[in-house]
């Protein structure tokens, strides 16, 4: 971790001109600025002042899109800090320390480079101010323009936690081509480990690198019980299920420990999918065919059939509730690490008349419980890493093309599940480097079987991989 900031140290140098040795306003000022802004704990008076002045060889783009009134070059905003706070920045820390005679005024200041078109100059810096405060990452960074924004503030600062957060947020959503081309632009500020995760997206690798990944690891929580109770009331027994389940949703909802929440809700996942692979797996052993008569294997198999169904719906209502609580990681990475349920599902499907006859709404079940995640996963709601994003395509992308090759003339045609889904594959393809989107995209050409005019979606993931496949490769020096 020190490696990593001494990384960030030197490439931050090329933002100092940002900066101005903290030199205390005037104790009594007559300018107009309103009263200062007030953080919680404040104890230190800090001036944000505009230097419409900006270095040529710094190019970081200003927040436009914030919350406070527009300011003209030679305007300043004043506020009331919390030191504490700033003390999780590395450059506050510095300023705030013996080195710097003029902290202990409790007086700083920080000059903000914007040209003079900028209408809200100082707004990236109010919210990276809050952050330091709150920590609330999440709440902050819903976009990728929102970590394109902070991200210069963060590094200017030297704020780690930040700087973390929005490259994080940057490496699991997919980019608008502006976004694409502003990313490009600030992977320079980055130490190269972190800009290699960002530029392997847009360009071939200069040098073969494989991906890594980390499986998340949740702890247990000692008042779980109850709301293992309540889930299992809910999905299970209980005469009244919606009205049940509705219930249940709001307590996990309003549930003031995220982890309990979390933690159960992963154990209840857990199990239902376990559950559902052993009875896809006792149909399709050929041991069980042979161990018993036509009859009594054709009843076991309806039974074994039927609650499977039953527990990919509660699957289903599973992560719904973890996708909106933002808890889904753990159930993102399962699903896409479950290549032999979904080649046991791709034997139930070829063979038509035994689900048709037995199970026909399980090929829409499974198809939902996908697409709920894979789309938590491509609005941003569910961060996971690239392995597991490319396992997730790559697991359930054959039962996919199943679907529509079996299922789409008795279902499909009446719903916009699997064109849904299709979209958000390509989506999530869009978000892996290079040769990984190369090996995905060739396995998704049924996707244009109905009608060339018909694949918009194909036709633009194919313009955007060509259109990054031919960029001179990025990143080889930084």
């Amino acid at each position: 971790m020190s490696l990593r900031k001494r990384q960030r140290s030197a490439s931050s140098s090329r933002l100092a001109a940002f900066c101005s040795p903290p030199s205390p306003p005037p104790p009594s000022s007559t300018s107009s600025s309103p009263d200062p802004l007030t953080f919680p704990n404040a104890d230190v008076f800090l001036r944000l002042r505009l230097d419409p002045s900006s270095p040529d060889d710094v190019d970081v783009r200003p927040d436009t899109d914030c919350h406070l009134s527009a300011a003209s070059p030679g305007t300043f905003l004043d506020l009331h800090v919390s030191s504490a706070s700033l003390l999780r920045s590395r450059y506050f820390a510095a300023l705030l320390s013996d080195r710097w005679p003029t902290a202990a005024s409790g007086r700083l200041s920080l000059a903000v480079v914007a040209p003079p078109s900028c209408p809200r100059p100082f707004d990236a810096h109010i919210e990276v101010l809050r952050l330091l405060h709150t920590l609330d990452f999440a709440g902050a960074i819903r976009s990728p323009g929102d970590a394109l924004d902070l991200l210069p503030v963060a590094l200017l600062l030297l704020f780690d936690a930040c700087i973390e957060a929005c490259i994080r947020f940057l490496e699991a959503v997919p980019w608008s081509e502006d976004e694409e081309a502003r990313v490009i632009d600030l992977a320079r500020l980055l130490p190269a480990d972190e800009a290699a995760d960002l530029l392997a997206r847009v360009s071939p690798p200069p040098v073969a690198a494989g991906p890594s990944s980390a499986a998340g690891v949740v702890a247990r929580s000692p008042s779980e019980a109850m709301l293992h109770g309540l889930i299992h009331s809910a999905i299970h027994g209980h005469p009244v299920h919606a009205a049940t389940k509705a219930f249940v949703a709001m307590l996990l909802k309003d549930y003031p420990s995220r982890d309990c929440v979390h933690k159960v809700l992963d154990e209840a996942f857990q199990s239902r999918l376990d559950t559902v692979k052993e009875l896809m797996g006792k149909h399709a052993s050929p041991d069980f065919r042979v161990a018993v008569d036509s009859d009594e294997r054709e009843a076991i198999q309806r039974l074994n059939l039927q609650s499977a169904v039953l527990n990919v719906k509660h699957l289903y209502w599973l992560i719904e509730r973890m996708v909106d609580l933002r808890v889904a990681y753990n159930a993102v990475t399962l699903w896409s690490d479950q290549a032999a349920l979904a080649t046991d599902l791709q034997k139930l499907l070829n063979d038509a008349d035994m689900w048709r006859n037995m199970t026909p709404g399980l090929p829409m079940l499974v198809t939902r419980c996908t697409l709920r995640l894979t789309n938590s996963v491509i609005t941003g709601e569910t961060l996971v890493p690239r392995q597991v994003r490319m396992m997730l395509v790559k697991s359930w992308l054959p039962v996919l093309n199943v679907c529509r090759d079996i299922v789409q003339p008795m279902h499909f045609q009446k719903s916009t599940n699997c064109q849904e889904l299709e979209e958000a594959f390509l989506q999530i393809i869009s978000t892996l480097p290079v040769p990984e989107a190369q090996e995905l995209l060739q396995q998704c050409l049924g996707f244009s079987t109905r009608n060339v005019d018909d694949c918009p979606h194909l036709v633009a993931a194919f313009k955007t991989w060509f259109r990054r496949a031919g960029r001179a490769p990025l990143g080889g020096e930084n």
